[in-house]
């Protein structure tokens, strides 16, 4: 705040009165420098205080400016090239390739809707299981519509490449879609180590790799493929398709960590979580990721190339997402705040909430949630 300061007035008698002739007297006149003096001195004591108190307050113009740059030109004019951890970064991924296919069929199941196969493809040198299940009957003249399917969080050694997510499959290929339900590195018999969705980039390497193998598959439409993603693996799906935006569809359940912020403010209450022991690789990465660059922080250059968020002007993917508000392990604020931040871009989006179903909209839920899902993803 500027304070107003009354003019000083600088002669000795009011501009009315006219002064009568005096004898000077030497005192006198050496007062008058003196008091010009003390007055400058005190002029220019206010107008530096003025400057210090408000030097370290924001210009608004440049708050504004601030506020209006993407974050990604931020990260990208602050980077340094070739820096610890790059292969986190939505950048590196994006200038990664991604080739794969499917390496040989074992028919473990047939029925008069489809066929389902045990396979594999390769990410990263890895051998990356995965189950493939074919409609039955004569494909469409260009392929059928097809979805890589990525599984949420399961204990590693628990994870059970048939069992797991089974009704979910089955009705998504009863629908007319080929389901390619990949099992993450390190999770049931897939080489590797599991290392989490949130610090690392492995399931989205592995996530785009199978996307390469089912694109490049027999009987499928390379041009329909989509991604379906649960819980975790709403985060690897967000970000697999802010690396390649061109993914046609994108759908997910119970979704969390989009802007890592997120993270911070609404937590994750998984009771069957395992942390990794402190001796494993994955758990030293971690410490050393901390080390180096610190925990996230939306600010600082590094961290801002990680969200898939803040690469948004790219993505040309439809996104339905699907949310039980009484889920308590991955809170529906994830969704809604997610759902704030597309209602500002162009980016086709939807959200479902459903008031009962709980983590794995489960009931009635699971009905409904399977049936757009199963509508968005064959329309």
């Amino acid at each position: 705040m500027t304070e107003s300061l009354s003019p000083v007035q600088t002669s000795e008698f009011p501009p009315s009165v006219t002064p009568q002739k005096k004898s000077q007297d030497p005192k006198r006149s050496l007062m008058k420098p003196l008091v010009t003096v003390l007055i400058i001195a005190i002029a220019l004591t206010v107008l530096a205080f003025g400057f210090l108190t408000n030097r370290n307050k924001p210009n608004p113009s440049f708050v504004n400016t601030l506020q209006n740059l993407n974050p990604q030109k931020i990260a990208t004019e602050n980077s340094p090239s070739g820096f610890p951890f790059e292969e986190l970064t939505i950048p590196y991924l994006k200038n990664r390739t991604y080739t794969s296919s499917l390496g040989s069929m074992d028919q473990i199941s047939t029925n008069s809707s489809y066929t389902t196969y045990l396979t594999s493809y390769d990410s990263d040198s890895l051998r990356i299981n995965g189950l493939l299940t074919v409609p039955t009957g004569e494909a469409p003249p260009e392929g059928f519509p097809a979805v890589v399917f990525i599984h949420g969080y399961i204990p590693p050694t628990m994870y059970r490449t048939t069992e797991n997510y089974s009704s979910y499959v089955d009705y998504l290929a009863r629908q007319g879609l080929v389901v390619f339900k990949i099992d993450l590195r390190g999770h049931g018999t897939s080489e590797g180590e599991a290392t989490g969705a949130y610090y690392s980039s492995d399931y989205v390497i592995d996530t785009l790799n199978a996307y390469s193998a089912l694109q490049n598959a027999e009987n499928v439409n390379s041009k329909r493929v989509g991604l379906w993603g649960h819980s975790m693996a709403g985060n690897v799906v967000f970000r697999s398709i802010a690396v390649k935006p061109e993914i046609p569809k994108a759908v997910i359940w119970a979704g969390a960590g989009y802007t890592y912020q997120d993270l911070r403010e609404y937590r994750i209450s998984d009771y069957s979580y395992r942390p990794p022991e402190t001796d494993t690789e994955r758990a030293r990465r971690r410490r050393e990721l901390n080390d180096t660059h610190g925990e996230f922080d939306p600010n600082h250059w590094f961290w801002q190339q990680i969200p898939g968020t803040n690469y948004l002007e790219d993505i040309e993917s439809s996104i339905q997402i699907h949310h039980a508000v009484d889920d308590d392990v991955v809170s529906i604020d994830y969704t809604r705040n997610l759902m704030k931040i597309l209602d500002g871009t162009s980016i086709p989006h939807q959200s479902f909430e459903y008031q009962n179903g709980a983590h794995n909209l489960v009931g009635d839920a699971f009905s409904q949630a399977m049936s757009r899902t199963a509508e968005f993803l064959t329309e």
